[in-house]
C-alpha cells in the first residue's frame, strides 16, 4: 500500500502527469492489485466527492470574475483610489495594493487578478518612474491576496474538505487579508521615499467625487457578496448566483461594456475552468477515501501523541511543508490532498479548524508567487512582457511581508478568529 500511496503518486508527478491523473491512478492501482475492492466504490466515490452543496459556489463566482474582469472594473477601482490616495508618496504602489484587495472581494480568482490589475497599473507605474522589478513584483504579490480576501474559491474547496462552515471561513480571512495589505501597503510608501519615486498628487476633492461616482457600481459587488453574507440575506452559493446577476446587469446595462458574444465567452471560459477545479475535487476526494480507509489519519494522530508534539510544533511543520507544497503543486490540489491528513491531527491538538484554514490559504497565497513555479510569475511574465528573471527579483521583498504576517497570523489565532467572534456578535 506504500507504493500506491506514496511511491507512485510522487513518480507519476515527477514525470509531469496532470494531478488528477496522479490520484486517479493510484486510487485504481490500490483498487485494483492490492486492495481488490470493486470499482464500483471508485465511481461512487468520485461523484459523491462533488456532491457538495458549498461547491455550487465555484462556477458562480468564477463567472462573476470573468464577467467584471473583462470590462473596465479595474481601471474604475484604480481611479477611486488613486483619487482617495491623493498626495500619499508611492501613491500608484498604494493604489495597486487597495485595487487589487477590493478586486479579490469580486472575483477570489488571483490568476485573474494578476492579469487584470497588471494589465491597468504596471504601465502607468513604470511611466511615473517606478522601478520594473518592483512594480511587477508588487502587482504579482497583490495578486495572491485573492484567496484570503473572501470570496474565494480556494476557501469554498476546504470548506468542503474540512467540513467546515464558509462563511466563517469568509469571516476569518478579512482581517488577515487586509493586515497583509496593510503591510504591503506601508512597504511601498516606506520604499518610495527611500528611493524617491512615486511623488503623489494633491487631493482634488471634485476628482474624487467623479472617481466615486464611475466606480460606485464596480465597489457595489463586494457590499452585496459580503453584505448578503453577513446580514443573513443569503448563503455563499446564493451570493455567488447573485453575484453573477449583478455582474451581468452591471457590465452589459450601465457600463455598456460587454455584449452578448462577450457574455457567452466569459460563460464557455467558465465552464472550462469549473471543469479543470471540479475533476481534481473529484479525484483528491477519491485519493482521500483511500487514506481514510487504510488509516493513515489515525496513525498520524497516533504518532503526533507518540512524539509529544506541541500545537506550535505542528504548524510550523505544516507551515514548512505548506510552502514546500505551494511553490509545485496549485493551492486547490494541495488542499484536497494534505487537509485530510491534517485536519485529524489539527483537532488531536485543539487547534481551530478555521483558523487553521486561514493559515492554510496565507501559505497557499505565498506559493502563487513563490520562485520557481508560483502560477502568478508566469501570468505576470505573459501579461506584463518583461523577463522572468525581473520579475523573481521583485518579488523578494514582498516574499518576506507575506511570512512575516503569516508567522503572525499563524501564531495569534486572535487575528484570524476577531472576524469570526464579531459575525457571531452581529448574528
Amino acid at each position: 500500500m506504500t507504493f500506491a500511496l506514496g511511491i507512485l503518486p510522487l513518480l507519476l508527478l515527477l514525470l509531469g502527469f496532470p494531478i488528477f491523473l496522479v490520484l486517479l491512478t493510484s486510487v485504481t492501482v490500490a483498487l485494483v492489485f492490492l486492495m481488490h475492492i470493486p470499482l464500483a466504490a471508485l465511481h461512487q466515490n468520485l461523484f459523491g466527492s462533488v456532491n457538495a452543496y458549498a461547491l455550487l459556489a465555484v462556477p458562480y463566482f468564477i463567472f462573476a470574475g470573468e464577467l467584471m474582469a473583462r470590462g473596465t472594473v479595474a481601471s474604475r477601482l484604480v481611479d477611486f483610489i488613486q483619487a482617495g490616495v491623493g498626495s500619499v508618496r508611492g501613491s500608484l504602489g498604494v493604489t495597486a495594493v487597495g485595487t487589487a484587495t477590493i478586486f479579490g472581494a469580486i472575483s477570489g480568482i488571483s490568476a485573474a487578478a494578476v492579469a487584470t490589475i497588471g494589465k491597468v497599473m504596471y504601465p502607468s507605474m513604470v511611466a511615473a518612474g517606478y522601478p520594473r522589478a518592483f512594480s511587477a513584483g508588487l502587482i504579482t504579490a497583490m495578486g495572491a491576496i485573492d484567496i484570503i480576501i473572501p470570496p474565494s474559491i480556494p476557501m469554498i474547496v476546504y470548506g468542503a474538505a474540512a467540513q467546515e462552515s464558509v462563511p466563517r471561513l469568509y469571516a476569518a480571512g478579512i482581517v488577515p487579508g487586509l493586515l497583509i495589505a496593510l503591510l504591503i501597503g506601508g512597504y511601498v510608501v516606506v520604499r518610495a521615499w527611500r528611493d524617491g519615486f512615486g511623488q503623489g498628487q494633491p487631493f482634488d476633492g471634485r476628482a474624487f467625487l467623479r472617481a466615486t461616482r464611475r466606480g460606485l457600481w464596480a465597489l457595489g459587488a463586494p457590499v452585496i457578496i459580503l453584505g448578503g453574507i453577513y446580514g443573513g440575506v443569503f448563503s455563499p452559493t446564493e451570493a455567488a448566483a447573485v453575484a453573477c446577476i449583478y455582474a451581468g446587469l452591471v457590465t452589459r446595462f450601465v457600463f455598456r461594456e460587454l455584449s452578448a458574444g462577450d457574455i457567452v465567452e466569459a460563460a464557455v471560459a467558465t465552464v472550462r475552468f469549473t471543469a479543470q477545479i471540479l475533476i481534481i475535487v473529484s479525484c483528491a476526494g477519491v485519493f482521500a477515501w483511500l487514506l481514510t480507509v487504510n488509516q493513515v489519519p489515525a496513525q498520524l494522530v497516533a504518532g503526533i501523541k507518540y512524539f509529544d508534539v506541541s500545537a506550535w510544533q505542528f504548524l510550523l511543520f505544516v507551515n514548512i511543508l505548506l510552502l514546500v507544497t505551494g511553490c509545485f503543486l496549485d493551492p486547490l490540489s494541495s488542499i484536497l490532498l494534505l487537509t485530510p491528513l491534517l485536519i485529524p491531527v489539527a483537532k488531536s491538538l485543539g487547534v481551530d479548524t478555521v483558523h487553521f484554514g486561514i493559515v492554510f490559504m496565507v501559505n497557499l497565497a505565498i506559493g502563487l508567487f513563490h520562485p520557481p513555479f508560483g502560477i502568478n510569475i508566469f501570468v505576470a511574465q505573459s501579461v506584463l512582457g518583461i523577463d522572468i528573471k525581473v520579475i523573481y527579483k521583485g518579488i523578494i521583498p514582498f516574499v518576506v511581508l507575506y511570512l512575516v504576517a503569516l508567522a503572525l497570523i499563524t501564531y495569534v489565532p486572535a487575528i484570524s478568529l476577531s472576524g469570526v467572534w464579531l459575525l457571531l456578535r452581529v448574528g
